[in-house]
């Protein structure tokens, strides 16, 4: 059978007990609200089960009077009393969070967050007309949440107006958190409930319950606790030392100024590690340069000095190493103590391999938190000693696409010629193709001094399409068959204008080979004669073989074993710059046989 007062007749149902004061005859508990099915705070004080006198009740009627006046979050609403038969309750709003009495971990920066939270509740208090004064906070009348959502409760000491600061016949309050005018029946002052807030945070920075506060007392009351507490900062603890002195004038005068002072206040006596960047890159413009970086260290906490040194993380690309040798990245001071430093960091890539990034992690221990930070390095070396030549594939390609049009043309017309006039036809053709070529000829010439002039208008103006002479060339040839069939309009032999595209093979030979043809080209590019030769003469063979294939079908033997014999040799020589720079990359890899990898 459950030993809990039968309250049911009020309309609550008692849940379970959450605290209670045997000797005062009071205790509270949590019920339901039978009405509103809402948890709810029951403090019952029980006059006829002790011995003492019923002025006790005078406390029930003062925080009756208190809380009925308060509206604030962090104060529970009182919601209503009754009196039983023996005795009388307070119903108030029930808070779902523990008080600060059970043992729970706070960082220190959360133990000045919930400071700040009593504090404006206290501001709240001594701001109100007439001003309010608890007069009993310890860490049994805090409660605070997983969410650090902070309550002040427990009225039954409170004073309103200036009662609150009138001299008591009989001290009320707990000893150790007490202020000395409070304890000794003095006059009290908005700094009194300031030594309570004090004592209940000395003793969460401390670990000390608030039983044992007394370890914590010295003979002359004072509060000794500084070496209790040696990470935390100077200013927060010499707060801490005005929050507790033993005059009220040494202490801060009300709620507000305790909070202005506090805000600022770094909690923790560590410094802090500021970088003036995350991540350091390298990029080598040449093999077997040295770079070198700088980067700021910096502490911006009060009352700290950093202490830093460097140490380059093991990789497995890395030669072994200690803390303050590694064989490619140097510092030039390993270790050093001071709040605001420049440090040069040292890459030498004499040691690395060409065309390579290198990413490395740099190892900052500090007398910080967390104790070891990370700073990435990433270096680019410089590119390969080997140079990228390219062929002028557009050119090439023109001139390809020129020679087959210009053979079938030619092939076409010879069909023609032969055909209809026979042994005379081919006599025909002969002439006007030597006519023809020596036309050409000099149209080559002309577009090469063309060529020769875009060239410089080009460079000029930063005009870097190479194949505009290919089409120059094109273009000079277009007019010279034009003006071949012109003539042999003139003559009145059709079949001679047909044979006037003869002209095109010579131009497509002055295309490779003069002015900036194919051929100009490559060499400028860097390809020796032999290649620069070759593939113009491939090129314009490949290109003829196309124009007879299409014209006369691939399917003959001739034409098919002329268009493979020209083709393979043509990729060949096309392939063989990239071919011949692999093999000169593969060699100079061999020669980093030693060096270090990414």
């Amino acid at each position: 059978m459950s030993n809990f007062s039968d309250l049911s007749g009020h309309g609550f149902s008692i849940v379970r007990e959450l605290g209670h004061n045997r000797a005062g005859g009071r205790v509270t508990y949590l019920a339901i609200n039978r009405a509103h099915h809402q948890p709810v705070v029951i403090k019952q004080f029980l006059f006829a089960k002790r011995d003492a006198h019923w002025s006790d009740y005078d406390a029930i009627t003062r925080e009756i009077q208190v809380l009925r006046g308060l509206n604030h979050p962090g104060i529970p609403c009182y919601l209503g009393s009754f009196e039983t038969a023996t005795g009388f309750c307070l119903v108030q709003e029930y808070k779902d969070a523990p008080s600060l009495v059970e043992p729970r971990s706070f960082e220190p920066d959360e133990i000045k967050q919930i400071a700040i939270s009593l504090l404006n509740i206290l501001i709240y208090l001594q701001n109100r007309i007439p001003p309010i004064s608890h007069r009993d906070i310890k860490p049994e009348n805090i409660l605070a949440d997983e969410k650090l959502n902070v309550f002040l409760v427990d009225f039954g000491l409170a004073r309103i107006g200036n009662s609150a600061f009138a001299v008591s016949s009989i001290a009320k309050g707990t000893i150790g958190f007490m202020a000395p005018e409070q304890l000794f029946n003095r006059q009290l002052s908005e700094a009194s409930d300031l030594y309570g807030l004090g004592a209940t945070l000395i003793c969460l920075l401390t670990g000390t319950p608030s039983t044992a506060i007394s370890n914590l007392i010295d003979d002359d009351y004072r509060l000794n606790f500084k070496h209790l507490v040696p990470k935390l900062s100077l200013r927060w603890i010499e707060w801490l030392e005005n929050m507790v002195a033993m005059k009220a004038k040494n202490r801060f005068p009300d709620a507000k100024t305790a909070l202005a002072a506090l805000e600022p206040i770094y909690v923790n006596r560590l410094p802090e590690l500021k970088l003036s960047q995350s991540c350091l890159e390298f990029k080598a413009k040449k093999l077997g340069e040295k770079l070198t970086k700088t980067i700021r260290i910096s502490n911006s906490v009060p009352d700290t000095i950093l202490k830093t040194s460097w140490q380059v993380a093991s990789h497995l690309s890395d030669p072994p190493h200690t803390p303050h040798f590694h064989a490619w990245i140097n510092f030039d001071k390993s270790e050093f103590v001071s709040n605001n430093s420049l440090c040069k960091i040292t890459v030498d890539t004499n040691k690395l391999i060409a065309c390579g990034v290198y990413e490395r992690q740099l190892l900052i221990h500090t007398n910080s938190q967390p104790e070891i930070q990370v700073l990435k390095v990433k270096v680019k070396t410089a590119t390969l000693p080997i140079k990228t030549k390219r062929l002028p594939y557009l050119s090439i390609v023109l001139l390809i696409l020129f020679a087959t049009a210009a053979s079938w043309m030619e092939t076409t017309a010879w069909q023609g010629i032969v055909s209809k006039s026979g042994g005379m036809g081919v006599a025909n053709a002969i002439f006007v193709s030597s006519f023809v070529a020596v036309l050409g000829l000099i149209t080559a010439v002309t577009s090469g001094m063309l060529s020769q002039l875009i060239t410089k208008l080009r460079t000029r103006f930063g005009f870097k399409i190479k194949a505009l002479d290919t089409v120059t060339t094109v273009l000079f040839a277009g007019v010279a068959a034009m003006l071949v069939a012109s003539f042999g309009a003139k003559f009145r032999a059709p079949d001679t204008a047909l044979a006037a595209f003869a002209a095109v093979d010579a131009v497509v030979f002055m295309a490779a080979f003069e002015g900036e043809g194919v051929a100009q080209t490559c060499l400028q590019l860097g390809f020796s004669k032999t290649l620069a030769l070759g593939v113009s003469l491939l090129s314009a063979a490949l290109g003829i073989s196309l124009g007879i294939a299409f014209k006369l079908g691939f399917l003959n033997l001739l034409v098919m074993s002329a268009v493979l014999g020209t083709g393979l040799l043509w990729i060949i020589m096309v392939l063989y710059p990239s071919l011949d720079r692999f093999r000169q990359i593969a060699n100079y890899r061999q020669l980093e046989g030693h060096l270090i990898k990414p």
